[in-house]
């Protein structure tokens, strides 16, 4: 294997001959039967691995930008292994104490720092066994902030790395689970490294670089099903699903009531113009008969309607689904009953201004059989933000494009367009922005005659709308080169 001479050497630490083993560590990676990037990759970095002992100093081994000087103070984007006595190397990536030239352009792009978040979310999960091994800063660039307390105080046995090179080092993984962890983790950073450099895995080698991206990919837009939905909604009883246009929001939320309820429940839609009256309840006119023409009289909401049905059946749960759930002023529709919306008090009751009859009269409480779904759309900006006071009442779910569906229901020119039209998104795409990806339902047409057209009338305008109100300003240029591919089909 062309890493096994760099995994040896994390493992087992500092050692004699420290800057030879790590030369012919780096060699390997381009060189011998086993290599695993191409030659040209080898022009990409140089070896800075200066022979100190760690007692006296802060020994590392660093691949960096070839325009660096040998030795001393280096610049620009680094793999760096940095050893303790009788401990495995720290294994992670480095901004040079020189700054950030030239690499600034990789350092400074959001994809950059989202890819390393996410290869640290995974080595977390995959190898931490509920303790942190990996950490990731949040912007590579902020060479004047250090590693947080807590990080410095989980791995004290590294406290010279920390103090000398804290501010530089932006994604680190601590070696705990044996060579299978070191592994995940130099193979992951390499492949960014040299992915970033322009020079991806040898063909032999894409299928298992493929494997481990798709593992730390679920971190970076998790994957969400629907019994896991349920389960939350049975743990938590209000729950919102949230996401960006065609992630499947609401076909999940249907499919939840269909399936996990028995189809117990109903749908409503909010929109701007829904109230208090029509959620929980007021004056609404009526026929008076005769020649009195009409009378107000109360009228049940569609919350109260969901609570008085979920008590008539207590031994199976009652599911009110609200879509577009973020469309209205929540805070103002739900008025006095937000009290009501606590998962774990059953008790609590508030009192209404008129009598609308049973089984409340003027004092409602929602049974604990009755749970609540919501779905919102974070694309659209246009509408009412979710409050604090709201949101502590509701676990947030967040539902992302999946290419597993792409891939299975797709044709060619929808599964390229969803590869190519997420990377612009993933690379250039702020955390505010991110959100507003088009999800997989854009990119379902199996006959490539009619996904094309599906794109050009569906997909197009959406883009055209988020250029129009300049919500990808930041990348803009990339999303007009997406179109006009597009529209070349």
């Amino acid at each position: 294997m062309s890493l096994s001479r760099l995994v040896d050497i994390v493992h087992s630490g500092w050692q004699t001959g420290w800057t030879e083993r790590n030369k012919e560590a780096l060699n390997s990676l381009f060189e011998g039967s086993d290599r695993r990037y191409p030659k040209a990759a080898a022009k990409t970095v140089k070896p800075q691995a200066p022979d100190m002992d760690p007692e006296t100093g802060v020994p590392f081994a660093a691949y960096i930008h070839p325009s660096n000087p040998g030795s001393g103070a280096y610049s620009g984007l680094s793999f760096v292994l940095f050893p303790v006595k009788d401990r495995p190397c720290l294994v992670g990536l480095v901004v040079g104490t020189a700054g950030l030239s030239p690499d600034e352009a990789i350092l400074g792009r959001p994809g950059h720092a989202r890819k390393a978040q996410a290869i640290c979310a995974w080595l977390n999960a995959e190898f931490g066994q509920g303790e942190l091994v990996a950490w990731a800063k949040h912007d590579p660039t902020r060479t004047d902030l250090g590693l947080p307390e807590n990080v410095r105080q989980a791995w004290p046995e590294y406290k010279s790395v920390f103090d000398r090179y804290g501010k530089e080092i932006y994604a680190l993984y601590r070696p705990a689970d044996g060579p299978a962890g070191i592994e995940a983790a130099v193979t992951a950073f390499l492949d960014l490294l040299f992915e970033e450099r322009g020079h991806p895995p040898l063909t032999e080698f894409r299928a298992d670089h493929d494997k481990i991206q798709s593992k730390w990919f679920e971190h970076l837009m998790p994957s969400v099903e629907r019994d896991e939905v349920a389960g939350l909604l049975g743990a938590r009883r209000y729950v919102i699903l949230q996401g960006p246009p065609g992630a499947g929001k609401t076909r999940m939320a249907v499919d939840v009531l269909r399936e996990d309820y028995g189809g117990r429940g109903r749908s409503v839609q909010f929109h701007p113009n829904t109230t208090y009256e029509n959620f929980i309840g007021g004056l609404a006119p009526s026929s008076a008969g005769g020649d009195l023409g009409f009378r107000f009289e109360p009228a049940q909401g569609f919350l109260m309607q969901a609570a008085a049905e979920a008590l008539k059946d207590p031994a199976h749960n009652y599911l009110l689904h609200i879509d577009e759930i973020n469309r209205a002023d929540l805070g103002k529709i739900l008025g006095e009953a937000i009290f009501l919306l606590e998962p774990a008090d059953t008790e609590r009751k508030v009192q209404l201004p008129y009598d609308f009859g049973e089984p409340f009269h003027a004092t409602l409480f929602l049974p604990p059989n009755l749970h609540v779904l919501g779905t919102m759309n974070t694309a659209d900006r246009s509408i009412a933000i979710v409050d604090v006071a709201v949101r502590r009442r509701f676990a947030f779910v967040s539902l992302w494009p999946r290419m597993s569906v792409v891939e299975q229901l797709g044709c060619d020119t929808t599964k390229k367009a969803f590869r190519d039209l997420l990377s612009v998104f993933v690379e250039h795409a702020a955390e505010d922005t991110l959100p507003l990806v088009p999800g997989h339902s854009y990119f379902l047409e199996a006959d490539e005659g009619r996904a094309k057209q599906s794109l050009k009338t569906n997909l197009a305008p959406l883009l055209d709308e988020y250029l129009a109100q300049g919500y990808v300003g930041g990348f803009a240029e990339p999303i007009r080169a997406y179109l006009q591919w597009l529209r070349s089909l």
